[in-house]
């Protein structure tokens, strides 16, 4: 047989390279066209949020979410479906929360308010006491003791909303939530008020996390919506020294059992090799948990069904993680890395959708130059369908365990500029979730995810 010439191999390469592009770029829009027209998951999400609706971790609501989901994925038929165990926090509300100004000029006002999460409760009597504002722990910090013991304090430092991007907005001012009350009792305050963590100005108050260190005494705290910061701070201002009542009976109980819901594809070369994408299950109580983090389960499980209804046969195994537990401690996304270290799994790539349903804008990666570029070169693939960003950054919480494990980390990025107007508020409900958006994202991480495991990283 004669040797084929140079010329002859650059022809058979320029025929078959742009062969493969077409079979890829026809398949990613096959898998954006069949996401905008079908509505498995945006059903599935209002099943959650108006069947099951806030899914508190360890309350009866997160196993009933945890149960229909189970089921709900074993009747798509994946090839895999279970159940793996974690240990949850069991924080619970209690009674409706009461906080109320106290005021001689003014009289009393009503305040919408929130126990922030793990927070202790004032007690069935409440507490009543002088209000103290600050914007920083530094300002808290100069007035010291002399001037904080006895009263309340209030944090009014406002999300810094000039940030195009919001997370940063947030990032700004979450602090005082998570450790104001820490700060004020250094100082002997005897409970902490916080301006609700948001974009928006509105009566709904924002819950979250906050944390205590150990020694410090444990101080009741919670959130009032941003119109009311305003009013109790001009209140204020007009009468220094005016009192707070407040009134929670949130508790702390013994941890329970939960579980991630786990469903995969299994993958036709390398069914040990693992791609996974993933959202959490569980949510604050306030609200129905639609953009945070509803979207992001029923987009990971979208993924999966986009594979399996255009009989996408993956080399690797494709694993969709419903995680439980993020809000709070973080155990599921723990307990799922730690799983995979036990099993020696290498896992090639997990993404993870927690910033809201909105409307897709790219990928942020954590990953090598090397990797990153690589995902930057399929760029073109996603622009048609108002992707354009894919760059080096952040992933989520609860796959951001893996890292060590493995060898290339993601998030959605999404038009974030509501998002912080519903986060861990009553109105994060079903129906500020827009279906077309909402699977814009699927289907990106859909085509993202079929690109990775088509080319590899490595």
């Amino acid at each position: 047989m004669k040797k084929l010439s140079l010329s002859l191999y650059l022809l058979i390469f320029a025929f078959i390279f742009p062969i493969n592009a077409q079979t890829d770029k026809e398949t990613i829009n096959s898998i954006f066209e069949n996401a905008v027209t079908d509505y498995t998951a945006y059903e599935q999400l209002r099943y959650l949020c108006k069947n099951i609706g806030p899914r508190l971790t360890g309350s009866p609501q997160a196993a009933a979410a945890v149960e229909y989901f189970f089921q709900e994925l074993q009747n798509m038929g994946f090839d895999t479906v279970y159940l793996q165990e974690t240990t949850v926090p069991n924080w619970i509300r209690g009674e409706k929360e009461v906080a109320r100004i106290i005021s001689s000029q003014f009289g009393t006002t009503e305040m919408h308010a929130a126990a922030l999460g793990l927070s202790v409760e004032t007690g069935i009597k409440g507490i009543s006491a002088e209000i103290i504002e600050v914007k920083s722990f530094e300002e808290l910090a100069k007035l010291g003791e002399k001037n904080v013991k006895g009263k309340i304090v209030f944090f009014n430092r406002p999300a810094f909303t000039t940030h195009y991007q919001t997370g940063a907005a947030y990032g700004g001012a979450v602090e005082q939530r998570t450790w104001g009350a820490v700060e004020a009792a250094k100082h002997g305050a005897i409970a902490t008020i916080v301006r609700s963590v948001g974009t928006g100005k509105d009566f709904y108050p924002h819950t979250g996390v906050m944390r205590y260190k150990e020694g410090i005494p444990k101080i009741p705290a919670i959130a009032i919506s941003t119109n009311d910061a305003d009013i109790l701070s001009q209140q204020l201002k007009a009468e220094p020294g005016l009192k707070v009542y407040i009134r929670t009976t949130c508790k702390q109980r013994a941890d329970v059992k939960s579980y991630n819901v786990i469903a995969e594809i299994q993958g036709s070369e390398n069914p040990n090799n693992y791609i996974t994408v993933g959202g959490h299950l569980d949510s604050w109580d306030l609200g129905e948990g639609a953009h945070d983090d509803g979207t992001g389960v029923v987009q990971s499980i979208e993924v999966l069904r986009l594979f399996k209804e255009l009989k996408i046969k993956p080399k690797n195994t494709i694993r969709a993680v419903l995680f439980m537990d993020e809000e709070i401690m973080q155990r599921g996304g723990a307990s799922y890395a730690e799983q995979a270290k036990r099993n020696n799994e290498k896992h090639l790539f997990a993404i993870e959708s927690d910033g809201g349903g909105t409307l897709p804008l790219g990928f942020s990666i954590d990953a090598s130059d090397q990797i990153l570029s690589k995902i930057q070169s399929w760029q073109d693939f996603f622009i048609p369908w108002g992707i354009y960003s894919i760059r080096k950054g952040g992933s989520g919480v609860d796959v951001d365990p893996l890292k060590g494990y493995s060898i290339a980390l993601g998030g959605l990025i999404v038009n974030s500029q509501g998002y912080f107007d519903l986060h861990h508020a009553p109105n994060d409900v079903f129906e500020m979730v827009n279906q077309r958006e909402m699977q814009l994202g699927a289907a990106g991480m859909a085509a993202l995810i079929y690109l990775i495991d088509k080319n590899g990283l490595e």
